[in-house]
């Protein structure tokens, strides 16, 4: 999971007038705004990797995988074109499905929860 963060925080830095399309227009500061989720995203892989940050990492990059659903429904349901990116639904359709689990995968990473293996 940190490098899937760490990727995508860094993709975000890199290139921020790209995701710019998808953000939904009531976000104020939206090209600030994508530049900030690249640093949290790279704080999150960070802290995943420190076991005394990974709590807070994984609470935090839940809450992020949590506060982006908007503009990945933008993106579906608008069928705003991204380069790189799919734009039928065979993509759409799984991404929005999984967003629960990147949220779970988030916590479980972080050690909040152990469901639905128990650590012994």
């Amino acid at each position: 999971m940190a490098a899937f963060y760490l990727a995508a925080g860094l993709l975000h830095l890199a290139r921020p007038d790209s995701f710019l399309p998808i953000v939904p227009g009531w976000v104020p500061a939206p090209r600030e705004v994508i530049l900030l989720t690249g640093l949290a995203e790279i704080a999150g892989a960070i802290g995943l990797l420190v076991p005394r940050l990974r709590r807070a990492a994984g609470i935090g990059l839940a809450l992020y995988a949590l506060c982006v659903f908007p503009a990945n429904i933008k993106h579906a349901f608008q069928g705003v074109a991204l380069e790189a990116l799919p734009s039928s639904w065979w993509y759409h359709g799984p991404r929005l499905a999984l967003q629960p689990v990147l949220i779970w995968w988030a916590l479980y990473a972080g050690g909040v929860i152990d469901w639905p293996w128990r650590r012994r």
